[in-house]
């Protein structure tokens, strides 16, 4: 299993989630967070406003997945989250050595 973090820009995540879901994602958490990169604060257009910050409005995606859905995850991720300009975003991707369902006691990749 992998787990991935994407922290992409707020005005994609609904085509990211849709694109997640049709490839057969069944879930993910999104939380709202702020943070720079390269950019280090340069002046951004973001929904027809201008900021000039260092710490610019982002959305962080967690998504556990099977191994064998790993590579697609993050192929749609990275297509569907480009907009080609600076400040996009970045997808990191770790092992998942263990998953449990709560509610059942599922484990593995049964428990996604």
């Amino acid at each position: 299993m992998k787990f991935i973090i994407a922290v992409i820009k707020p005005f994609k995540l609904d085509e990211v989630r849709e694109a997640l879901g049709g490839i057969g994602v069944a879930g993910m958490t999104v939380t709202e967070v702020k943070g720079f990169g390269r950019q280090k604060g340069q002046t951004e257009i973001y929904r027809g406003a201008e900021y000039s910050t260092n710490m610019l409005p982002k959305v962080k995606l967690e998504i556990a997945v099977a191994d064998d859905l790993a590579a697609q995850a993050i192929e749609t991720i990275q297509q569907t989250a480009s907009t080609a300009a600076i400040g996009d975003g970045k997808i990191f991707v770790f092992d998942l050595a263990s998953a449990t369902r709560i509610r059942t006691g599922e484990t593995g990749d049964t428990a996604l």
